[in-house]
């Protein structure tokens, strides 16, 4: 088994309104793929992030630091949240990828984290 990053991203302008029946519907969704993976005993970590306005974006070139508010503008898509699970394998990971919600109004990156 090996840790994977899940790296959600999505257009948060597509993210249905909070406290409507649709919003209800998409945690419990949230929920139930949370559930899924802590009774499989594969979920390490994971969080929603904050929108991607109250963010940054720092790039150190040249030996000067430059600092921009909110992501990568040039994406249509934010990263608006991660799971660590302990996955077998590759396919394993795509597997998971497949049950977050976040892949049904984005793209779920997957990536093994090395262990260094």
């Amino acid at each position: 088994m090996s840790n994977y990053l899940f790296l959600l991203w999505q257009d948060e302008t597509k993210n249905p309104t909070l406290g409507t029946p649709e919003s209800d519907s998409h945690m419990a969704a949230y929920g139930a793929m949370f559930e899924a993976a802590k009774s499989a005993g594969v979920f390490q970590n994971g969080d929603p992030l904050t929108p991607s306005g109250t963010g940054q974006t720092v790039r150190v070139r040249n030996g000067s630091t430059e600092s921009s508010k909110g992501g990568f503008p040039s994406s249509s898509e934010q990263l608006i949240g991660y799971y660590v699970l302990d996955c077998k394998d590759d396919a394993d990971a795509a597997t998971w990828a497949a049950k977050i919600p976040a892949a049904a109004l984005g793209a779920i990156e997957v990536r093994q984290i090395w262990a260094m």
